[in-house]
């Protein structure tokens, strides 16, 4: 019996060769190049705002506090951002910041305040009042300094399950801060409700302190003052209490 060959065929696979890519980077920038605020009248209101804020949670390591930060809520999209004049966070720790990333801090801005002007009004009670609204943004306090525009000059929106509604009455009280907001002129102040006192400007913060440090002086001096007086007094009264002794043992017994 004739043998049979068998050719055993071997399939050739061909090389793949692996590449590595480097992980996409995305760029979030802390800037976009424009002015902290439009007027002067502005730039003073956000600074009040943002560092009456800082001082009366100051105690609170996990409320964050910030002014003219951008705001990222949609990972690996920079597109998706908002710039609010003012805004807090409560359950995120203090610390400085280039920008705040919502899906990184695990929640979006509690409160939020807009310094509004003809030139943003738009865009304050359009785009951004929808964008709070869907990151769910507690409070939103649009402030027109100037009254440009809005009658009165500060409107409030909170959130409901049905959305954004208008807060009306007064006073008007913020229920994330506990703190209640007031104009006074083309001025948003805030006060404690409980203690009536009012949240001071940083050069309001400053003279307090000027005049609690010269009512201190003028105590140590009325102190120092008085202090001289009873030493003068007693040494007197020592005077008259030698002479008297002294005049005693002159007399004749």
């Amino acid at each position: 019996m004739a043998a049979v060959e068998v050719e055993e065929k071997v399939a050739v696979v061909p090389r793949v060769e692996v590449v590595y890519l480097p992980p996409i980077t995305v760029d979030y920038p802390d800037s976009d190049g424009k002015p902290m605020a439009e007027t002067d009248v502005h730039i003073q209101q956000l600074i009040y705002l943002r560092e009456a804020l800082s001082d009366y949670f100051r105690d609170d390591p996990n409320v964050y506090v910030a002014g003219n930060l951008f705001v990222y809520y949609v990972e690996g999209d920079p597109s998706q951002v908002v710039a609010p004049d003012v805004f807090v966070v409560k359950g995120v720790p203090k610390g400085n910041r280039r920008f705040f990333q919502v899906w990184k801090e695990g929640k979006a801005p509690d409160v939020v305040f807009e310094l509004t002007s003809k030139k943003t009004r738009y865009e304050d009670l359009g785009a951004k009042k929808g964008t709070y609204e869907v990151l769910g943004v507690q409070e939103y306090f649009i402030f027109d300094p100037l009254g440009e525009y809005l009658q009165p000059p500060l409107i409030a929106f909170r959130l409901t399950p049905e959305g954004y509604r208008q807060v009306e009455g007064e006073p008007l009280v913020s229920q994330v801060l506990g703190l209640e907001l007031r104009v006074e002129g083309n001025f948003l102040r805030l006060v404690d409700p409980r203690t009536g006192e009012k949240l001071l400007t940083p050069l309001e913060a400053q003279e307090a302190r000027r005049q609690a440090e010269e009512a201190r002086r003028q105590a140590e001096r009325r102190a120092a003052e008085e202090a001289e007086a009873r030493r003068r007094a007693e040494a007197e009264l020592e005077q008259l209490r030698a002479e008297l002794a002294r005049l005693k043992g002159e007399l004749p017994g």
